[in-house]
């Protein structure tokens, strides 16, 4: 076999290598960003079905409906690859409250990291605001997750579609 031959045969090779490494890199991104939504989801729904005490629990009162967007940054196991397996949810969220204005923008609203228990009851951890509130997001989220935790959220879809059931739920009443 020529030189030529094996450097041909060689990159070959390498460029199969380096598909194989792409499709995989691709699958398990994919999967993540599924495990992603699905988390987003169950969250969402777990804020918004919420009672108002419930809410009060998690440091907000209020009687009237709430929309969320949510966006996970972690969870616990942190190599969980399906939904069954996530033990605890760490989000970013935004709750607006349906009612108090007609307008998104000038909506009471409550945002920041939460933990959540999934689990029957699930459980809401939300760091009280005030002073000392940075350091309560750090004792209440893992350390792995602390830039994620003061960051905002990455991805506007979650904002845009809770906004959209405000609009549809103001429509409702």
């Amino acid at each position: 076999m020529t030189a030529t031959r094996r450097g041909r045969l060689a990159a070959g090779v390498a460029l199969a290598g380096l598909a194989l490494a792409g499709v995989t890199l691709f699958a398990v991104h994919q999967e993540s960003a599924r495990l992603d939504q699905e988390l987003a989801a169950q969250v969402t729904l777990i804020l918004e079905r919420a009672t108002p005490e419930e809410h009060q629990g998690h440091g907000h009162g209020f009687e009237a409906r709430v929309v969320c967007a949510v966006e996970p940054f972690g969870m616990d196991p942190p190599d969980a690859s399906s939904l069954v397996e996530v033990r605890r949810v760490y989000a970013r969220h935004l709750c607006a409250i349906v009612g108090e204005s007609r307008d998104w923008a000038m909506s009471v609203r409550a945002s920041g990291p939460i933990a959540v228990r999934l689990g029957v009851p699930p459980r809401v951890e939300v760091p009280a605001a005030g002073p000392g509130y940075p350091e309560r997001v750090r004792r209440l989220i893992p350390e792995r997750y602390h830039d994620e935790a003061f960051a905002g959220f990455s991805d506007e879809t979650a904002i845009y579609a809770a906004r959209e059931r405000f609009a549809h739920a103001l429509d409702q009443r």
